[in-house]
């Protein structure tokens, strides 16, 4: 019998503005479509997004206090560079994390799942042999993150979400050395790796691709970058 209390109405969305504002600038900075030292506005990013200023100043607050943005004098705030020491700090914190993560989703990942990760890891491999440096990012941020989150651990997905904000802008870097072909960035690309490990259900061996895959692009980037001398 058909249910006769439903005429036709399409579902309010309930997510504040707010919060869309900031999950947008949170996927900016992790997915590495924002560059160290960058400037924003309130008023040029509410123009973008289509919003007022209100919104991007509250998500602004937000990501100073998880040291993801700097305040600047003129209310304005910047995507915040970093020395190569915090770089390699933050390094060292994503390997502990998201190798832990990367193990607890092995063990959780079923069929329909494993199919998604399955179509990122080929969008991923796709994108470093036919597109440029900041869909690769994307597609990086979509593989991974992808795996993160059956890890059944919410704080922890907090946690590294939290890191990459501040990692993510200079994971752009990666390009670097790859200017003419770009499909040379898989030689320190280990996501096919991770699925072959996820597929095997071996969370040892797709903890040790993945911390391989972060430690190999961050040598890189230190090998690469002239990082500024900076307090932490």
């Amino acid at each position: 019998m058909a249910d006769k209390s439903r005429i036709g109405l399409t579902a309010v969305d309930t997510v504040p503005l707010h919060e869309k504002v900031y999950l947008e600038l949170v996927r900016a900075l992790m997915s590495g479509q924002l560059q160290p030292g960058q400037k924003l506005t309130s008023r040029k990013l509410a123009k973008e997004l289509g919003t007022s200023d209100m919104p991007v100043r509250s998500a602004f607050t937000r990501l100073q206090a998880l040291r993801a943005l700097s305040p600047m004098p003129n209310g304005s705030v910047e995507v915040p560079l970093i020395s190569a020491d915090r770089f390699a700090q933050l390094t060292a914190v994503r390997t502990i994390l998201e190798g832990t993560a990367t193990e607890l989703a092995t063990k959780r990942i079923n069929g329909n799942n494993l199919r998604a990760i399955r179509r990122h890891c080929a969008e991923l491999t796709e994108a470093a042999r036919n597109g440029g440096i900041e869909n690769y990012l994307r597609k990086n941020h979509d593989f991974k993150f992808g795996v993160y989150r059956h890890c059944g651990n919410e704080q922890m997905i907090f946690l590294i979400e939290t890191v990459w904000m501040q990692v993510g802008p200079f994971l752009r870097n990666l390009h670097i050395g790859f200017e003419d072909d770009l499909a040379g960035i898989l030689g320190i690309d280990y996501h096919e790796e991770v699925v072959a490990a996820i597929e095997a259900r071996d969370g040892e061996r797709a903890r040790a691709a993945i911390v391989r895959d972060i430690e190999e692009g961050a040598t890189h980037i230190l090998g690469q970058v002239k990082f500024p001398e900076l307090r932490h």
